[in-house]
């Protein structure tokens, strides 16, 4: 007698046809994903996706935070850095004349008869990624599964040309001692005492409360003076204005006036920052309709002057003090 595992993983008739199908049609053609790990720069957060095959084990096991032996079959302490699937491409191009670059978006459908566990198991810090006709892609969603049929469909876009320096193929091409922004960002990335702080947009993945983002408009930054100050050493020391909107999850009132306080304090005992504005706490409104509920979110707008110069020589010491703990495995 077949046991539930096997009577679960079992072909149907409609999946096996269909299955015949897609390996016809795609030649039985395999792919190959290769596995990234995650690298935010501690000078300013920005995110790199680092080749597995340029890590030692420890540094892809840190990098898997969540148990993944416990949930493979095989029971493999680590990910593959390789995975071979088989499967069949559909992919559509859109061509953009923009501003700044002229961009043709690929957008992609991989559909599988085998469900890739791996893509669903691995960490935030973890991500596979393959080649396909000259262009690098991962996947945003699966979607459109139906248990009959057995088919398993993949989607996401192609690597954006922009991005290509956020995947490191070689260790030649990452610098880890140059800041990246030249707004106040790396700033507000040190003042972590009450929560995590985060560049907007790159907020880890499903993380729990409290924690905060940090969003400078590029039109907010301004010069606050005609001319750069430059130093016998041709540093130049340029006076700058920011407006920093925090927006924090988790916290109460009591809790958001104290982190106020806490930049405020700041600012008096280094002078890094200089506050041109007296900022107001705003409650703010994000719905679940499923529960009937709004998240606990407050966002605080500061206006700050600072010199770029500061900035750089901050993300300078945060970069000094960012030591990688190791565990053995």
């Amino acid at each position: 007698m077949a046991s539930v595992e096997e009577t679960l993983n079992a072909k149907t008739q409609l999946g096996s046809g269909l299955a015949d199908g897609v390996n016809t049609i795609s030649g039985n053609e395999t792919i190959i994903f290769t596995l990234y790990v995650k690298l935010i720069l501690p000078l300013d957060g920005y995110v790199y996706w680092v080749n597995a095959s340029l890590l030692t084990d420890t540094a892809i096991y840190n990098a898997a935070q969540y148990n993944y032996s416990e949930f493979n079959n095989k029971g493999d302490v680590l990910p593959a850095k390789q995975l071979s699937v088989k499967g069949s491409f559909h992919y559509n191009t859109e061509m953009h004349q923009l501003e700044d670059r002229t961009v043709a978006y690929n957008h992609l459908m991989f559909t599988t008869p085998q469900l890739v566990k791996d893509f669903n198991l691995v960490s935030p810090n973890l991500i596979y990624v393959a080649s396909y006709e000259q262009q690098k892609f991962s996947f945003s969603r699966r979607e459109n599964y139906y248990r009959q049929a057995d088919m398993y469909h993949y989607r996401g876009d192609s690597l954006y040309s922009i991005m290509n320096t956020q995947l490191i193929n070689s260790m030649t091409d990452f610098d880890p001692n140059s800041v990246v922004v030249s707004n106040s960002l790396p700033i507000w990335l040190t003042l972590n005492q009450f929560f995590p702080m985060y560049p907007s947009y790159l907020v880890s993945q499903n993380i729990t409360p409290p924690f905060a983002s940090v969003d400078i408009p590029a039109s907010s930054t301004t010069a606050l003076q005609q001319f750069p100050l430059v130093d016998s050493e041709s540093n130049p020391y340029q006076l700058t204005k920011d407006t920093v909107k925090i927006s924090i999850f988790g916290l109460r009132n009591h809790d958001a006036l104290n982190f106020v306080q806490y930049v405020f304090q700041y600012s008096l005992n280094t002078d890094n920052i200089g506050m041109m504005n007296m900022p107001i706490i705003q409650d703010e409104k994000v719905t679940q309709p499923e529960f009937g509920i709004i998240a606990m979110k407050k966002s605080i707008t500061f206006e700050v002057s600072y010199y770029q110069t500061t900035v750089n020589n901050i993300a300078r010491k945060l970069i000094e003090s960012a030591f990688i703990n190791l565990n053995p495995i």
